[in-house]
């Protein structure tokens, strides 16, 4: 039910009392014996009978006489001229009428005083419960201006640094502003002044919200949180009322942290829309420079905000005065996802088997958001299953669900294709596991998963990369190239399994050679160039600034590189069919084969040209192999 009905129910309940006690006072002060309507002509008649039955003639001030027979009879005539007909009433007197004045309704002093003081207090009773519905929650239509940030208190729950993990740069940086909510006035004595604003920059998930809140519950200040999209009304001019808004609760309740979640919603780079340059989303922006430039920092006011795309906010929110301290909250490393594990499994009771340094080894990638929900599916699992403590294997289950999608046991795929998908798996995992630059192969599998997968093969680096060499480039094109030939090698027929990984892998190779100057050919040249179409919002896209000879040069350079990846991968597969056929027999019948057993499975066939890590050395193609 709607929460306002009780209230109108009251206020159409308090009229009706009201009105009735109104005209209970009036019914009182003038309840006499029921009138009977009479015309002035036939009032004259009657008094001219002989003898007149008229008794009494009461001229009251509203125009009515009331007329009172002889056997008691009361009628009421309207008759507004009859006080200035003084023959008639001299003629009454003669007749032996008795005629007199009296006060009508209107002109009683207490009946007019209780109906305007009824009616003035029914004015006021509506004026503040007006007023009360404008200033509460009920009536959005009257507070378009007011800021919808959510304010979060001291002493209400709060996070602090204690629950934040894999961010240990960023908490350093942020340290010193918590230092200073806690005591503006110690960085001004000696003459340093605090950032007006920091911004937050970090891939979706790595905890900028959390971040932002911590800092608030480290000093023990307000904060107030709101998004960026929140300020874009359709009405012009609302964004920038609410802007004022803001910061004006935030002066009031100043040392406080005002926190935008997702700027680039309102401070997008100005001229970049269809609207120009008055459009409500930049006036929206004009309004929030003004207030960063106009409040005082030593009033204790922190402005946070927080995006993903930091390349396309305007200038003018970058510039020292505004934004001008920026925190970059990357993927955590191993060891920040281990922590950020730990802080997740606090408070869940674990198997024996549980090992979190595996764990954090076998997510790399993932951000905070990813490794909490990693822990919330495993729980999720466990008690699907009946057990009271989360295992390992329900941690690795989770993994594959959040990288591939829960298993589809209802997808029927016959034994025909079943086996096309092992081939394709097994070939993609044998090539990574005896190319020497490929990351390790972690876990095989033919179970159906999410929307379109028949199976996966899984690959996770031994150690976080930031850097990626060309060899290690090649290696990988040669791995999504593996499942395409082992298809065509076993069956002499190829399937449309591998559309995903061709694409991938001609993507990668046009990479090399078009941004990553990673061809002998072409050169150490950029081909192709970043322009910003202003028009669409400052996407990105790639202009074509080469000659149509190059254009040629270049395909031909990425089919030179992804056609020697591929027979590459082909001579690899063809030289171990023997152990390709082996594997694929086991993960027919087990459907799942992790890494380490693939491992050992080709360990103890491969006897010879082994490398340093127990397997084949394959060196990737040379610039002479890819031109023959």
């Amino acid at each position: 039910m709607n929460g306002n009905r009780p209230n109108y129910i009251s206020l159409i309940f308090a009229a009706i009392v009201i009105l009735s006690l109104f005209w209970l006072v009036r019914s009182f002060y003038t309840s006499e014996t029921p009138a009977a309507r009479m015309s002035f002509s036939d009032f004259i008649q009657m008094v001219n009978e002989e003898p007149t039955p008229v008794a009494e003639v009461a001229i009251r001030d509203d125009g009515i006489i009331k007329v009172i027979s002889k056997r008691g009879e009361y009628y009421e005539i309207y008759a507004p001229w009859f006080a200035q007909d003084s023959e008639t009433i001299r003629m009454l007197g003669e007749k032996g009428v008795r005629v007199y004045g009296e006060k009508g309704i209107s002109g009683s002093f207490w009946i007019n005083a209780i109906g305007n003081l009824i009616f003035i207090g029914f004015l006021v009773f509506m004026f503040f419960f007006m007023m009360r519905t404008v200033s509460g929650r009920s009536n959005q239509a009257f507070m378009f201006t007011r800021s919808k940030a959510k304010t979060v208190r001291a002493g209400q729950p709060k996070v602090t640094f204690k629950d934040i993990a894999g961010v240990d740069e960023a908490v350093e940086e942020l340290t010193e502003t918590v230092l200073f909510l806690k005591d503006p006035t110690k960085f001004g004595k000696i003459g340093a002044r605090m950032p007006k604003g920091i911004l937050l920059v970090g891939p979706p998930g790595t905890g900028k919200t959390l971040l932002a809140r911590a800092v608030a519950g480290e000093a023990s200040v307000p904060f107030f949180h709101i998004s960026g999209s929140d300020f874009v009304e359709l009405f012009v001019g609302v964004g920038a009322a609410r802007v004022r808004d803001l910061f004006n609760q935030a002066k009031a309740n100043a040392p406080c942290i005002i926190f935008i979640d997702e700027i680039d919603a309102v401070g997008r780079h100005r001229g970049a829309g269809l609207g120009g340059g008055h459009d409500e989303r930049e006036q929206t922006l004009n309004q929030l420079l003004v207030e960063m430039d106009g409040f005082d920092v030593r009033q204790g006011i922190v402005v946070m905000a927080a995006t993903n795309r930091p390349d396309i906010l305007d200038p003018a929110l970058l510039r020292p005065g505004r934004f001008d301290k920026k925190v970059v909250l990357d993927p955590p490393d191993v060891r920040g996802r281990e922590a950020i594990l730990k802080i997740h499994i606090k408070n869940k009771p674990l198997a024996e088997d549980v090992d979190v340094k595996i764990l954090a080894q076998r997510t790399t990638g993932f951000v905070g958001a990813d490794l909490e929900n990693l822990v919330n599916e495993a729980a999720l699992l466990a008690t699907r299953a009946g057990r009271d403590r989360i295992t390992m294997d329900d941690f690795e289950e989770a993994i594959d669900r959040v990288v591939a999608g829960p298993a589809r046991k209802s997808r029927v795929v016959s034994q025909k294709e079943k086996r096309v998908v092992a081939y394709h798996e097994v070939g993609h995992a044998m090539v990574s596991s005896l190319l020497p630059n490929a990351d390790p192969v972690h876990r095989i599998s033919i179970v159906p998963r999410g929307y379109r997968a028949l199976g996966y093969t899984l690959q996770l680096p031994a150690e976080d990369k930031y850097l990626a060499t060309r060899s290690e480039l090649l290696d990988q094109i040669t791995s999504l190239l593996g499942g395409r030939a082992a298809e065509e090698l076993v069956f002499g027929e190829i399937t449309t399994g591998a559309a995903s990984d061709i694409e991938r892998a001609t993507e990668l190779a046009r990479k090399m050679v078009c941004q990553l100057g990673m061809s002998d050919k072409l050169g150490p040249l950029s081909w192709g160039k970043t322009e910003q179409e202003i028009f669409l919002g400052k996407e990105l896209t790639r202009m074509k600034n080469y000659s149509e000879r190059v254009a040629n040069q270049i395909d031909e350079e990425v089919k030179n590189i992804v056609s020697s990846c591929y027979e590459k991968a082909k001579e690899i597969i063809e030289k171990h069919r023997k152990q390709l056929d082996e594997v694929v027999d086991i993960l027919l019948e087990r459907e799942v084969i992790e890494g380490s057993e693939l491992r050992s499975l080709l360990e103890t066939e491969l006897k010879e040209g082994r490398g340093q890590d127990g397997f084949e050395t394959v060196k990737a193609p040379t610039r002479k192999e890819q031109d023959n």
